[in-house]
């Protein structure tokens, strides 16, 4: 198999009260599994392709052979978007960002505040099912979304933090109240591995 489902470094109850054990299971076991999965049959079909990193396959789509390359897109870009989220969530997360990412989003921003503010409306407005993202882009940070699993990566943009909306990620403790998840979700961020990811970013 060239790609492979990451572990989850907590317990599926470790995110509560903010994200409910049986929708991590569910999210992590079943669906981000399927990604992995469906991706590992379309390289199948193109051996050559395994020694790329999944980032490098959606960078790169356009060099995709196209009879799997809607495969890698969305199957590809499950995979990444949730390899991330994992990693930017923990126990007892949440709180004011620290570090450098923290300056950055009152340099771009005005205030912490203002930034989670606007991300949370952009992204409740995002139609269907998708993503959240603050990204880097030209030495500023941004908020963008983008449907189904599509990876900012595709457009030249690194993704520094992500929440994903698809109905799967909130539905079973929010039902369709997408805002009350969105708020709720601040209270898992693992600010020190988005600092990572921003360091990533600026180089």
């Amino acid at each position: 198999m060239a790609y492979e489902l990451p572990p989850l470094s907590y317990d599926y109850a470790a995110l509560e009260p903010h994200i409910d054990a049986e929708t991590m299971k569910l999210h992590h076991d079943k669906h981000h599994a399927t990604y992995v999965n469906n991706l590992n049959g379309a390289i199948e079909k193109h051996p050559d392709l395994a020694k790329h990193s999944p980032e490098d396959l959606l960078r790169n789509l356009s060099t995709i052979p196209e009879d799997i390359r809607a495969v890698v897109r969305n199957n590809g870009g499950g995979h990444v978007n949730h390899s991330m989220f994992w990693l930017i969530m923990k126990p007892n997360g949440g709180g004011e960002p620290t570090g450098k990412i923290g300056d950055q989003i009152k340099k771009d921003f005005g205030s912490f505040a203002d930034f989670k503010k606007l991300f949370n409306e952009t992204t409740a407005k995002q139609f269907g099912s998708g993503w959240g993202w603050l990204v880097w882009e030209g030495g500023k940070l941004k908020v963008v979304t983008t449907p189904n699993q599509d990876n900012p990566i595709s457009q030249g943009q690194y993704p520094i933090l992500g929440n994903d909306v698809w109905e799967h990620a909130y539905y079973l403790k929010y039902q369709n109240k997408r805002p009350d998840y969105l708020a709720a979700w601040w209270g898992t961020v693992n600010w020190d591995e988005v600092n990572k990811r921003f360091e990533h970013a600026k180089k």
